[in-house]
């Protein structure tokens, strides 16, 4: 049985779920177009969780991916929380704000006990995971009401792990992908292959379906994937223009601008890498460093400075996730998008 049969859906396109730039609508508007749309909720409380997911079954009766990060969350380090504040305090002086009052709060959710009650209610039937998989007990849940189970890794070695402790398809996430890097096993970024040199790897290293992530922004990039052996694709930077995202008009117009062509790796936003346009901040500290706290600490001291700098108009810090090429994005309907990834790609069997 292919993976799209398995999915139920009809064309071999997921879009990959983007915490903080959208929510149901691009979820829904892209399972409609025959395609798996994603729901993130990394940054929802379950109360949200709830209401998005309602919102989802009222609106469609396709499947939707719903995507959890599933990260052990840091010990306080006092040390490192006063190096990042000591790092960010000129900022914070430039627009006029007390360092000293930055709120608590992680900013990112684990899966947890309180997620999975949630989740159960509604049993969806397609569940991702984004940095391994969660504790053995939870997964044991979420597959006891017949979910599909799939996660992320950048390596063959995070794609065999991921076969063996459960998963029931491999998200193969290039280097080239916008947003947080999925390892899990390693925190060394010198492991990290681009997409068309880590897909061919781990379809010969796994079983399992293999679905290829990042810098596919085109039907050519499609067609590329699945002649490596890619069952389907994720999708993500084209997404972020379409009318049903929720991105900001800064962060859209960076999306469409030459800034789009200047991406890297930064752990200042979050404390952990992720690929996004390059900004003031990243270039004034350097993108990758170990002044920012461990992730998911490193967001509340950003938050003040973030939106300071947007009431301002600027972008310069905030976090623009971007993979290596946003050369798709379009301010055009999601459904239409979908349709654009699939030209000139024969429609395979189920």
């Amino acid at each position: 049985m292919s993976l799209t049969h398995r999915l139920g859906i009809d064309l071999p396109i997921l879009q990959a779920p983007m915490a903080g730039v959208q929510g149901a609508d691009l979820a829904i508007a892209v399972s409609e177009a025959g395609g798996l749309g994603a729901l993130p909720c990394a940054m929802l409380s379950p109360a949200v969780m709830a209401e998005e997911l309602g919102r989802i079954r009222a609106a469609t009766s396709r499947l939707v991916n719903v995507n959890f990060f599933c990260h052990v969350p840091p010990e306080p380090d006092a040390a490192r929380q006063a190096r990042w504040h000591e790092a960010l305090a000129p900022y914070y002086d430039e627009f006029g704000l007390d360092i000293a009052r930055v709120p608590d709060g992680a900013g990112r959710r684990p899966f947890d006990q309180a997620a999975c009650d949630v989740l159960e209610a509604f049993r969806p039937e397609v569940v991702s995971f984004h940095f391994g998989l969660p504790a053995p007990g939870l997964l044991e849940r979420v597959k006891d009401w017949g979910a599909m189970v799939l996660s992320s890794a950048t390596t063959v070695e995070e794609a065999t792990w991921l076969e063996a402790n459960g998963a029931d398809a491999v998200i193969a996430q290039g280097l080239e992908a916008g947003g947080h890097r999925g390892m899990f096993l390693s925190d060394d970024l010198t492991t990290q292959l681009g997409t068309f040199a880590l897909l061919p790897q781990v379809v010969a290293a796994v079983s399992i379906p293999v679905i290829a992530a990042g810098g596919i922004a085109h039907s050519r990039g499609v067609a590329a994937a699945l002649a490596l052996g890619a069952d389907a694709v994720q999708v993500g930077t084209a997404f972020l223009c379409c009318h049903e995202a929720s991105t900001s008009a800064i962060h859209r117009r960076a999306l469409m601008s030459e800034a789009a062509a200047h991406t890297a790796l930064t752990n200042l936003y979050s404390g952990r890498p992720a690929r996004g346009i390059m900004t003031r901040l990243m270039r004034e500290l350097g993108p990758i460093g170990d002044v920012a706290p461990a992730f998911p600490q490193a967001t509340a001291a950003i938050g003040p400075l973030r939106s300071a700098a947007e009431a301002a108009g600027s972008g310069a810090f905030s976090p623009l996730w971007a993979g290596q090429n946003a050369s798709g994005c379009r301010e055009i309907p999601a459904g239409l998008k979908v349709r654009e990834l699939m030209a000139e790609i024969p429609r395979r069997e189920s």
